[in-house]
């Protein structure tokens, strides 16, 4: 019987940078679960993707934008604080980067549908829980920048039909 593939053969498979998991420590005191941050995660995916080459490979954007409801979550978990506020700003980071391909005449339809997945991901997670309906902001906005490059019907995007939830 072919055994299942491991976690770990999931991620190399993954063109998202994959960290080693921390050395275990022998002290008896543990470091508390660092917060996650997508705005910090989506600008160093982001540089290293253009580091070698001036082009944004649109998959990796598509990876983060798909990424976007996982880490509203953990955000807002691991960081009640400020979770909120580097989540949204990671989001709007992202389709600021499908509105600046879009006027370079870049922007793949498959991301635009990626970025609209990502909003109404975004939306239905936010509203499921009580104390992630802030987020709705922030998804309102990224959400909002998107409807400008829709065609003037608002359902297609260059003559193609998108996701519209």
């Amino acid at each position: 019987m072919p055994s299942s593939p491991s976690c770990n053969s999931f991620a190399s498979s993954s063109t998202l940078p994959v960290r080693d998991p921390p050395e275990s420590s022998t002290s008896a005191s543990k470091d508390p679960l660092k917060p996650t941050d997508f705005s910090a995660f989506v600008v160093q995916v982001i540089a290293q993707s253009t580091h070698e080459s001036k082009t944004l490979d649109q998959r990796v954007l598509r990876q983060c934008l798909g990424l976007s409801s996982s880490f509203l979550v953990t955000d807002t978990t691991t960081n009640p604080a400020a979770g909120i506020h580097s989540w949204s700003v990671g989001l709007n980071r992202l389709v600021d980067v499908c509105i600046a391909l879009h006027k370079r005449n870049q922007l793949e339809l498959d991301t635009f549908d990626a970025a609209s997945r990502a909003c109404s991901e975004c939306w239905t997670a936010s509203g499921s829980w009580r104390a992630l309906s802030d987020c709705r902001d922030g998804v309102r906005t990224a959400a909002e920048k998107l409807r400008t490059v829709l065609d003037t019907n608002g359902r297609t995007y260059r003559g193609q039909p998108v996701y519209a939830p």
